[in-house]
């Protein structure tokens, strides 16, 4: 389906957007891959980078677009002869969302809805849409205004009308090793020789996926929407503690207090949400409860109505990350601290 085709990134210069073109280069052959952003600098690194990865006829596709979610015009502008596009541009440093309330509304939600009236009115065929964990039963701005970004795109599928542009959703939490990860900070501790790493509550869980698992899961919902989907992967848990003694054999930890607009547990599908929740081999699809939502012709077939009453949290999960398998984890995604300087650092203190 992606072969032949043209597809955009709002946000394409971010860790989820340099996996997504190595995998979209790697698995079809599309036509077009334009990564539209408002940071040239990011954009020029990112060309620097798949200069070298990509062979010359698949970096002769890339396209890289000045722009801003805020610009409708600029949208408007970018989206012309585009197949498809896959939102995940966003505000989402938590306390910069606190500080900048409207500026975040602006990126965030007027963003959202300037991606909606652009993609239908350029004919764009599908819209994935990232979301966040944060915006399920949300307790911060950033989770507030994910909230209301997730609420736009289900329900643009009737604000499309007569037109065929389909809307969907892919939810997940941060993923491992990102920049918003918890992962680079305790390297980076770690590396700098410190003992004792700041955990903010000993009882913390969080989901693991990586980024290609973000990018499946993308795929799958551009292959598969039919219009008012949200996607969630089945995914393991695990322990925040677990985590640091992972990387770091004899850790010491501290308990420095939940931050404000932070939660214990991430939470992806709440108990109301199992009403309209199907289960799939490795995911959940949540479907949209309105009236203009027609099951016959918008349900992805194979899954089963979970049990009403069932959340699905990182607290209550049912698959785990031992130390050990975080060990492993983390080798693979190359996020094992480099601890050769510190060791020599203190054998030098002790001559």
């Amino acid at each position: 389906m992606l072969n032949n085709s043209s597809i955009l990134i709002t946000g394409g210069t971010g860790s989820f957007g340099k996996k997504f073109i190595e995998m979209i280069f790697d698995r079809y052959k599309p036509s077009r891959v334009v990564i539209y952003s408002r940071d040239e600098y990011k954009q020029d690194l990112v060309k620097r980078e798949f200069l070298a990865k990509l062979t010359y006829k698949q970096f002769k596709k890339l396209r890289f677009f000045i722009g801003d979610v805020r610009d409708k015009d600029r949208l408007y502008r970018a989206f012309d002869g585009i197949d498809y596009v896959i939102h995940a541009a966003a505000m989402k440093q938590v306390p910069a969302c606190e500080y900048n309330p409207f500026e975040a509304i602006k990126t965030n939600i007027h963003g959202a809805q300037n991606i909606i009236d652009a993609a239908i009115d350029r004919g764009v065929k599908k819209v994935v849409a990232l979301s966040t964990d944060k915006a399920v039963n949300p307790i911060n701005l950033y989770g507030g205004t994910k909230l209301v970004s997730d609420k736009l795109f289900i329900s643009a599928n009737a604000y499309s009308g007569g037109k065929s542009t389909i809307f969907s959703v892919v939810r997940y939490g941060n993923v491992a090793g990102s920049r918003g990860s918890v992962i680079p900070f305790f390297r980076n501790l770690i590396e700098q020789g410190k003992m004792e790493l700041p955990i903010t509550d000993f009882r913390m869980t969080r989901f693991w996926i990586t980024l290609e698992e973000g990018v499946n899961l993308v795929f799958k919902a551009l292959e598969e929407s039919r219009g008012g989907e949200t996607y969630i992967s089945k995914i393991p848990s695990f322990k925040i503690t677990d985590l640091a003694k992972a990387m770091l054999d004899d850790v010491q930890m501290n308990e420095v207090g939940i931050r404000e607009g932070e939660k214990l547990h991430e939470v992806m599908i709440t108990k109301d949400d199992s009403r309209t929740t199907y289960e799939y081999e490795k995911h959940y699809i949540i479907y949209p409860h309105f009236d203009w939502w027609n099951s016959k012709k918008h349900f992805t077939p194979g899954g089963k109505l979970i049990e009403e009453g069932f959340e699905y949290n990182s607290g209550n999960n049912t698959e785990w990350l031992s130390v050990e398998d975080l060990r492993k984890a983390l080798k693979d995604l190359n996020m094992i601290p480099n601890i050769s300087s510190r060791k020599v650092e203190v054998a030098a203190t002790i001559d």
